[in-house]
């Protein structure tokens, strides 16, 4: 540890300060990996102890987000602020048609029509267009895709759980 101390106190003053002067005054932008990034509105905030979970309305479709309260705190989230839900593509689940699935732990069942299927060497990508215009898409295996029988045109439901959905604002 002290070496990797040394090592970064051992860049050039001119570095540091270059570094220094990117960042100054600019506006934090980022840019997600996570394809699936669904905005709406925040209808609901259940305060916990330590989390909390956080409903977001993506046009009737409810997406919950169960999250630390420090989350909830430092974004400021609050009912009727716009929100994303973020998730990310492989903690997306999918079931061939648009009925609920009762018994299942996973709060989010999003349902939609397959809009676009693409297949690799092992994994596909299904992408399900919801009623709000929002796109939703998972990574499965394509052995999974055919199993369920998973087509362009089909009903289907993205299932996510709370836990693997992230809250972002602007």
């Amino acid at each position: 540890m002290q070496l990797l101390k040394v090592l970064r106190d051992k860049r050039p003053a001119n570095v540091k300060a270059k570094r220094a002067q990117a960042h100054k005054g600019k506006e934090k932008i980022m840019k997600l990996s996570a394809r699936n990034q669904l905005k709406g509105t925040i209808t609901n905030v259940a305060e916990g102890a330590v989390n909390g979970v956080v409903t977001i309305d993506l046009d009737g479709i409810p997406v919950t987000a169960d999250i630390t309260m420090n989350s909830i705190d430092e974004l400021g989230l609050t009912e009727g602020k716009e929100a994303f839900a973020v998730i990310k593509a492989t903690n997306v689940m999918f079931a061939a048609g648009t009925e609920r699935i009762a018994n299942i732990s996973a709060r989010n069942q999003l349902p939609g029509t397959i809009a676009e299927v693409k297949k690799g060497a092992v994994n596909g990508h299904v992408a399900l267009q919801l009623a709000d215009g929002n796109r939703i898409t998972g990574s499965i295996t394509n052995a999974a895709i055919d199993e369920l029988g998973l087509a362009e045109g089909q009903p289907a439901l993205a299932i996510v759980k709370a836990t693997d959905v992230m809250v972002g604002v602007e």
